[in-house]
């Protein structure tokens, strides 16, 4: 601990010019309080079923932008370990990220990337630029690669409202992988055990220029399919009323779905199933 910490004052390293990277300053003065430190030793990994993973999330363009959301269950191994896991997050006004994968690493990086884009905007004066946010979270997750190989990956979805795209193209999806392997996505994608799922079903669903409403209802029929086959995705929750959470990112920013509305959706869609119970056929 320095003379600065003792007495309030701030060190040195804060008054000298340097990157307008949070993580950078973090990784060059203060490693520790990463969350992509190695928590094991060098060979040892995470016990399976020992940590809570949360999935299935997905995202789908739309009309006047783009719609991610998340199903609500962590589980370990055999085990729910929570209900209402909040998978999807704004990173700053018109991006939103959701994660799969170790919980406790992902809300983690979440937040430091949340931080990272508000000091970014504060030093340079400007907000990065979407592809700029989808590189640098990249490069968070490519120093993560150490707790990957040990058992602890965070598999993340990123989209934007991008206003310097083509009309139509204005909402952006953007996949990882576990070694900062960076994807743009055309249309929709899912990350997490139940996406094979929820992937075929939005195959068949998605179609261009569908409306908010058409495509929450796109992402919940999705996401109940995703649960009808993946133990670790958790359908809606008619008894304790625990929805999907639904999020947009249009022109006019990040807004997630009010409850009533989401519950609303998933309601109409699960008395949907009762008479057609593997969901709606593709548009002719």
């Amino acid at each position: 601990m320095t003379a600065s910490d003792m007495d309030g004052r701030l060190g040195e390293e804060f008054f000298t010019p340097g990157t307008a990277s949070f993580t950078d300053f973090l990784a060059a003065h203060r490693p520790e309080l990463l969350p992509t430190r190695p928590p094991f030793a060098d060979g040892v990994r995470a016990e399976p079923g020992r940590f809570p993973h949360g999935t299935t999330v997905l995202a789908l363009a739309f009309s006047d932008g783009v719609l991610i959301a998340g199903d609500r269950r962590a589980t370990m191994g055999n085990l729910i370990a929570q209900r209402d896991l909040e998978k999807v997050h704004p990173a700053d006004d018109y991006t939103a990220v959701a994660f799969a994968g170790s919980v406790g690493l992902a809300l983690d990086m979440v937040k430091l990337y949340q931080v990272e884009l508000t000091h970014f905007e504060k030093i340079e004066g400007i907000p990065m630029t979407l592809n700029a946010k989808a590189r640098r979270l990249a490069g968070m997750i490519r120093q993560n690669l150490g707790q990957a190989m040990q058992g602890l990956a965070v598999v993340p979805l990123l989209t934007g409202y991008d206003e310097a795209a083509p009309d139509g193209e204005k909402g952006r999806i953007f996949s990882f992988d576990v070694a900062g392997g960076l994807y743009e996505k055309t249309d929709f994608h899912a990350e997490g055990s139940g996406s094979p799922y929820a992937r075929g079903a939005l195959k068949k669903l998605f179609r261009k220029g569908m409306d908010r409403r058409e495509a929450a209802l796109a992402a919940l029929q999705a996401l109940y399919d995703a649960a009808d086959d993946d133990s670790a995705t958790g359908g809606p929750d008619i008894n304790r009323r625990i929805f999907p959470i639904v999020s947009v990112i249009t022109k006019e920013g990040f807004e997630r779905l009010s409850e009533p509305e989401t519950e609303a959706l998933s309601r109409e869609m699960v008395e949907q199933r009762r008479s057609r119970p593997d969901g709606p056929t593709a548009a002719p």
